[in-house]
């Protein structure tokens, strides 16, 4: 079955859009958009890592995604504007991997794959890696779901609770990091922060609590991965950018249905 190449694909995408939905409640929750966006612009400097010392591609994107994501963890909370040095680091980062990948010698380098996704192309190997990544994060996600969400509503409720609320943003760091790793082959780094925002924000107005949002949310995003994957194939389009067209086309579906909720 896996010798078929769509179904690798739909498998990617599939099992892609499940994390980052995940995921993204938190985002969401968090306000962390900024923060997706830098540490996924770091991927395509991962990228020129990995092509400069033979690593694979998921390792250099996931060793820099983390490495940003700790910079800006660090920064966090020091009193500065970390608005302006998240935009300061997610474009410097962009910049240089871009600079970096046309330095390497001898690299013939696709960079739309990498910038828009080429979920097409994905082999048994990295099918397992995306796989097995979305099964790290949705378990972490899952032993520390009370933790993660009392330290979401209240800094202060969590420390009374026993908690420390900045290890727990220090796991949504480095799962945040692998995540982009994962996602680098379906949506690209310019797209990964908007399949964890939108499949979330959908299903923030049509649940009434945290699990039925992260639930929804996953749904949310396997329907755009799938959908995506489908209507691309059907016009030849770009699948990363076509996914994100599919989802944010739900979350106007999504935002038009809870006002009709509302007023029901």
């Amino acid at each position: 079955m896996l010798d078929d190449f769509m179904i690798r694909a739909g498998l990617a995408a599939l099992g892609t859009a499940m994390a980052t939905g995940l995921l993204g409640c938190f985002v969401v929750w968090r306000r962390m958009a900024y923060f997706g966006d830098a540490t996924a612009h770091a991927a395509i400097l991962g990228v020129a890592v990995a092509l400069m010392f033979g690593w694979s591609i998921f390792a250099g994107v996931g060793l820099v995604a983390a490495a940003m994501a700790l910079l800006i963890y660090g920064l966090t909370g020091r009193g500065q504007a970390i608005d302006t040095i998240l935009g300061v680091l997610a474009h410097g980062a962009l910049a240089l991997g871009l600079v970096a990948v046309t330095l390497i010698p001898g690299q013939r380098i696709d960079l739309d794959a990498y910038l828009f996704g080429d979920v097409l192309t994905v082999s048994r190997f990295d099918l397992g890696v995306i796989w097995g990544g979305a099964a790290v994060v949705s378990l972490v996600l899952w032993q520390h779901w009370r933790a993660l969400l009392t330290a979401t509503i209240s800094p202060d409720l969590a420390y009374a609770a026993g908690l420390n609320p900045r290890r727990e943003q220090l796991v949504l760091t480095l799962l945040l990091a692998a995540v982009v790793a994962v996602a680098i082959k379906v949506v690209g780094a310019l797209l990964i922060t908007a399949l964890l925002i939108i499949p979330a924000a959908a299903a923030r107005r049509l649940t009434q609590t945290p699990e039925q949002m992260a639930g929804l949310a996953m749904v949310i995003g396997g329907v755009s991965a799938l959908g995506g994957l489908r209507v691309a194939v059907m016009l030849d389009t770009p699948v990363g950018p076509t996914i994100v067209c599919v989802a944010a086309g739900l979350f106007a579906i999504g935002t038009l249905g809870g006002k009709i909720r509302s007023l029901i």
